[in-house]
């Protein structure tokens, strides 16, 4: 058939995003506003604060990507959306103005879940580099700031389908790391920054450890008794654990005096980092970053064993991550897998996934109807 061009809007969090991508496997604009600035000082996302953002850029953030596209509303074929999960304002943003311009030029509209966009952003790049061949079954990591979910991806078709198979219990990975470094006065967004000084720590330095969850997670009612084992994942009992180990070891003093000298820098660097951070808390960093990614490897290895999958895909904000990434394609390449990832730009929320996943949609004609609502807890299936 005929090249496709969908318009992608993002607006799930604090990223106000626009996209055009051409029949799911070439980007051909892809607008990103981030809120960073804004949620700076209070250490991470404050959702009335997102929303009036979206408000705010909105449309200037539409009309960049189209007019770098060279497209109009008119000569789009479709418009996706996030329909969810995420910050319920957020989302209303974003679908509101998408079904208002569907309403407006008689456009069809897909909801997409935002999960799947994750997905598809690294099927996207495949897409776009001439790999067309995924070998099946195909298992996905889903780790970002709000989420850490394994899925078992299925293709009938033109069709996706998803199980999940494995959750976080309580904090994302992403989460985690947000929460750590504003405990250490690192700032925010703290997985960057964790990130850069841990190249620079002794990752065996302090002793950490993650739950090796046995029992059936009490919320999953529709889980059968003699189902296979979940891969579920818990990252608050190690952020607990960081914040026992500043205070056995006398380290807020110090932290107060690294929170005050990064709120005077508009743009720290690396160096200001590092002069500002001691050595046993770059070594803490480093620690916490190794048992984190320790733990979704194993974890995610270990359900790729058992479900004997040929092909791993690990997206999401997290999967940005240096040391992530590393390990997984080395201990990937050992245990037979082929390991996919998204490039940096498209690992974070952006529109381009959202109108990569909606493809296969508008090929099945799988519109949204106009009284379509957000789903802040839309469950990916």
């Amino acid at each position: 058939m005929s090249d496709a061009f969908i318009l992608g809007i993002e607006s799930s969090c604090d990223e106000t995003s626009a996209a055009v991508v051409r029949s799911g496997e070439q980007v051909i604009s892809n607008v990103v506003l981030s809120q960073f600035a804004t949620h700076k000082p209070y250490g991470g996302v404050v959702p009335e604060l997102a929303s009036r953002e979206h408000l705010r850029n909105i449309v200037p953030v539409v009309r960049a990507a189209l007019e770098q596209a060279g497209q109009t509303y008119e000569s789009v074929d479709a418009i996706a959306v996030t329909r969810g999960p995420g910050l319920a304002g957020a989302l209303l943003v974003g679908l509101s103005f998408a079904k208002a311009v569907c309403f407006a030029v008689d456009k069809p509209l897909i909801a997409v879940n935002h999960l799947e966009g994750h997905i598809h952003a690294v099927l996207l790049e495949q897409r776009q580099s001439g790999n067309h061949d995924l070998q099946f079954p195909v298992l996905a990591l889903v780790v970002s700031g709000g989420h850490t979910h394994l899925y078992l991806a299925e293709q009938k078709d033109q069709s996706w389908t998803y199980q999940n198979i494995g959750h976080t219990r309580d904090d994302a990975a992403g989460e985690a790391f947000d929460k750590v470094a504003k405990l250490l006065g690192l700032g925010y967004p703290g997985g960057p920054i964790i990130d850069r000084l841990a190249k620079f720590g002794d990752p065996t330095a302090v002793k950490f450890s993650t739950p090796q969850i046995k029992h059936r997670d009490r919320n999953d009612r529709n889980k059968p008794e003699d189902a296979r084992p979940a891969f579920d994942f818990s990252y608050s009992g190690i952020k607990t654990a960081v914040l026992r180990h500043v205070e056995l070891n006398h380290m807020q003093e110090a932290i107060e005096v690294r929170r005050r000298e990064l709120v005077q820098i508009a743009k720290p660097t690396i160096d200001d980092f590092r002069r500002l951070t001691d050595q046993p808390t770059i070594d803490l960093v480093a620690s916490f970053q190794r048992a984190v990614v320790h733990d979704l490897v194993t974890k995610t290895l270990a359900a790729a064993a058992e479900y004997q999958v040929a092909t791993l895909l690990v997206t999401g904000g997290v999967a940005a991550n240096s040391e992530l990434r590393e390990t997984f394609e080395r201990e990937g390449a050992d245990a037979g897998l082929a390991v996919y990832f998204p490039s940096r730009p498209l690992s974070t929320d952006n529109a381009a996934m959202i109108a990569a996943a909606a493809y296969p949609k508008f090929l099945l004609k799988d519109f949204a109807p106009m009284d379509i609502s957000a789903e802040a807890g839309l469950v990916l299936r």
